[in-house]
């Protein structure tokens, strides 16, 4: 059988290792594993969520309201816009494929920073399209104003705060970006991250009414992070009617679940558990810090829930990645970016404190 000859371009993406991967392999207790590879809330989810999921199981055999009228509407209310400029997905990295498919065709143009989620090249390679990528892994404003006059892209893609790096970047230099370019690229704002930038300092805030009434921006959030529903899979696209309705054709019918969509609702009355988890973040990394600082490593300063620490060629960061995995903790090596770097979720006091022993003993 032979497929799209696009498809020879393409590298399968790698989530995290599982729990249960390290079990089966390692032969370790799963209450001995720690897991800090998928950015996950190491504060799991809102005890308000668990409730009312477990309260409502039984009706798992229903479809959810398709039109998914009061998660719109929360949402609506929480950024002041309209219910009728937001789409919802099944994690924003559905949203991220409604998006090459409305726009992208053979040889089109999609520029993105050096080092970045992985799967906007992955959705653009699949619908035969070209990368084009600037220096830096930071979104710095003359590189992406340079790499949109020289190459016209359909698409220009702005992570921030940045996965897997974890800087952001101001919106100030977002809105420059932006304002750069014709209405016939659109300009994704993924914001995945943003509750996190957004509580250590205002200026990297950027919000779905910075961008709204642009005519080519589409603001990209979740609940995967701060909300801590990273297995529901709830995400949203925000921008004016001609995009939502041009992706919603894209959409399929169903496209989250019942009990997502209700996580989804439910998660929203709940800020003070975003507060919570927010919180504990910004004491624990500053853990995270110090330990790279008394071990002679550098970390990229993080507006996210995890830290990018990067070694120099006498460390390897497959190899702290491997001893780390063998001894039940998952970590993510960033080699596959070519970055002898890894990327480390923040967990709670007693996981970061398991892992500073850990990899103390391999330095």
């Amino acid at each position: 059988m032979k497929f799209r000859e696009v498809l020879d371009n393409i590298k399968i993406y790698e989530a995290g290792k599982p729990i249960e991967l390290v079990v089966r392999e390692f032969g370790i207790n799963p209450q001995d594993v720690v897991k800090l590879a998928s950015n996950e809330n190491p504060k799991g989810v809102s005890p308000k969520v668990s409730e009312a999921i477990a309260n409502s199981a039984s009706k798992a055999f229903l479809y959810p309201d398709d039109s998914m009228f009061e998660l719109k509407d929360g949402l609506a209310n929480k950024f002041d816009i309209e219910s009728s400029n937001i789409i919802i997905g099944a994690g924003s990295d559905q949203i991220l494929e409604f998006i090459s498919r409305v726009l992208l065709e053979a040889n089109d143009k999609v520029l993105m920073s050096a080092v970045t989620f992985a799967m906007y090249e992955v959705y653009a390679r699949q619908m035969g399209a070209e990368i084009i990528r600037t220096n830096s892994y930071q979104h710095i404003v003359d590189e992406f104003v340079d790499g949109y006059k020289a190459h016209k892209p359909k698409i220009i893609y702005i992570c921030t705060p940045n996965n897997p790096t974890g800087d952001a970047t101001t919106k100030d230099d977002v809105l420059k970006i932006i304002n750069s370019v014709d209405k016939d690229t659109l300009v994704v704002v993924d914001g995945a991250y943003m509750e996190y930038a957004s509580a250590k300092d205002k200026k990297y805030q950027i919000t779905p009414n910075d961008i709204i009434d642009y005519e080519n921006v589409i603001y990209l959030g979740t609940f995967s992070k701060a909300y801590g529903l990273g297995g529901m899979r709830v995400g949203y696209g925000i921008a004016n009617d001609n995009i939502i309705k041009a992706l919603h054709k894209m959409r399929p019918p169903f496209n989250i679940t019942t009990l997502s969509l209700l996580a989804g609702i439910e998660a929203l009355k709940d800020e003070e558990f975003v507060t919570d988890a927010i919180a504990l973040h910004q004491q624990e990394i500053k853990r995270y810090e110090e330990f790279a600082k008394d071990n002679g490593f550098n970390y990229i300063d993080s507006y996210t829930n995890f830290i990018t620490y990067i070694f120099d060629d006498n460390m390897s960061s497959t190899d702290i990645s491997n001893k780390l995995l063998q001894k039940g903790i998952i970590i993510r090596d960033l080699a596959s970016y070519n970055m002898n770097a890894i990327r480390v979720t923040v967990g709670t006091q007693n996981q970061n404190s398991r892992l500073f022993e850990e990899f103390k003993e391999i330095l």
